[in-house]
């Protein structure tokens, strides 16, 4: 599947480079060159960025697992995963890591959730028959990294503070409604094409304690100002992250585990992880870059505004679209997109808060697809792709119908 894809990201780059050279446009063979290079040094400084960061996580990992506090923390979910994920075994350290990246990445904590992911495909691929081929609980896993509900996307907030909006949270909750649209729609797809039976009991359990859970917390911070939002929502998974460091540490020196030399080991781990990544990246990456050089994007976006206004609907969510076609295939080029329509349009435009919306409901998929494979080797992805792509869609169109909601 990846090989495909990334066959038709250059395919579709060089059509949209001969049409552009056949209009006369010469500049798109110096664009082409200079994202190829681009991606190729960006590639290195992402992989060799996460060497500190995946060195530190791999290592307190290590502790929690030797003082049993990561299959503690698995049993809270452990129940509802094991629905979802038949093939691991009761009790298995994959369920814990599992969690561990879920929960960091519903809080925000980006420096902590891209390492707990890589611990956690590594858990899953002890228990992969198929080495090359991702497993049916590895592709579940990652629809629901590139997915997850993230219940404070405090740096959305951030930016548009900066861009001058009136009141940078008030993107909140159609925000919270579009990624949780996005998640249930990436679950659902893994579910049907992996005949998993969601309708018992433990499923619906669990559903309602997550609903009600964030639905206390949504109405908790819906009382309070947009600064508070973000002050809140940084002190708790600040608070979060550092107790867990400490419990980490202090239950292995309770069990007599060295701790020294067993964060050593971890670590090392994460150093080796983070060169490996650097083949997986470029590749994603060039192929990523040559289509936004050639201006198939470009190209893509305006043949759907003339569509739309064609046939007489309301084309302003249009303006927009350039952040949400960008999300699934980059996160910094999203995050320019979304400043560039909050500068061109207004921050508390349509189009500006259309584009925060966008940003904040869905993750990078190739980028992740890329990354979390390329850890443990994995070329054939089977239907993580087209899941991940399912839940990209549901989050756009959610996008779209919760912001003429809210903003008409």
């Amino acid at each position: 599947m990846l090989n495909k894809i990334w066959s038709w990201f250059f395919i579709i780059a060089l059509a949209a480079t001969v049409w552009r050279l056949a209009t006369g446009d010469t500049r798109v063979a110096a664009d082409a060159v200079n994202a190829l290079f681009d991606s190729a040094q960006l590639a290195a400084q992402i992989a060799l960025g996460l060497v500190g960061v995946l060195s530190l996580w791999m290592g307190l990992m290590r502790l929690g697992e030797q003082s049993g506090m990561v299959r503690l923390i698995a049993r809270v979910v452990e129940p509802l995963l094991r629905k979802l994920m038949p093939e691991l075994p009761k009790g298995d350290a994959a369920f814990g890591s599992v969690t561990m990246n879920l929960t960091a990445n519903m809080l925000g904590l980006d420096n902590a959730a891209t390492p707990l992911g890589l611990k956690a495909m590594q858990d899953l691929q002890r228990h992969n028959p198929i080495k090359e081929t991702a497993s049916n609980a590895q592709i579940m896993f990652l629809v629901l990294n590139t997915s997850s509900v993230t219940l404070v996307p405090v740096t959305i907030f951030l930016y548009r503070a900066q861009q001058g909006a009136a009141s940078p949270a008030d993107v909140f909750l159609p925000i919270l409604l579009a990624t949780m649209t996005s998640t249930i729609a990436g679950l659902l797809a893994v579910a049907w094409v992996q005949r998993l039976p969601l309708l018992n009991l433990t499923v619906a359990a669990y559903a309602g304690v997550a609903l009600t859970t964030v639905g206390s917390f949504v109405a908790y911070l819906t009382t309070l100002g947009a600064d508070a939002i973000g002050e809140v929502s940084t002190f708790v998974g600040n608070l979060i992250l550092i107790g867990l460091i400490f419990l980490f540490v202090l239950a292995a020196i309770v069990k007599k585990v060295p701790v020294y030399d067993a964060f050593i080991e971890g670590a090392k781990s994460g150093f080796e992880q983070s060169i490996r990544l650097i083949p997986y990246l470029l590749a994603m990456l060039l192929a990523i870059a040559l289509l936004r050089a050639s201006g198939a994007l470009d190209l893509l976006l305006n043949l759907l505004s003339s569509f739309i206004a064609a046939i007489g609907w309301d084309n302003r969510f249009v303006d927009a679209l350039p952040t949400a076609l960008m999300k699934p295939f980059s996160g910094s080029g999203a995050r320019a997109m979304m400043l560039e329509t909050m500068n061109h349009y207004g921050v508390d435009s349509f189009a500006g808060r259309l584009a925060s919306i966008f940003q904040g409901s869905t993750e990078t998929t190739f980028y992740v697809l890329a990354v979390y494979f390329g850890a443990v080797g994995i070329r054939n992805g089977r239907h993580a792709v087209a899941c991940g792509l399912i839940a990209d869609m549901a989050g756009i169109i959610a996008a779209i119908m919760v912001a003429y909601w809210f903003y008409g």
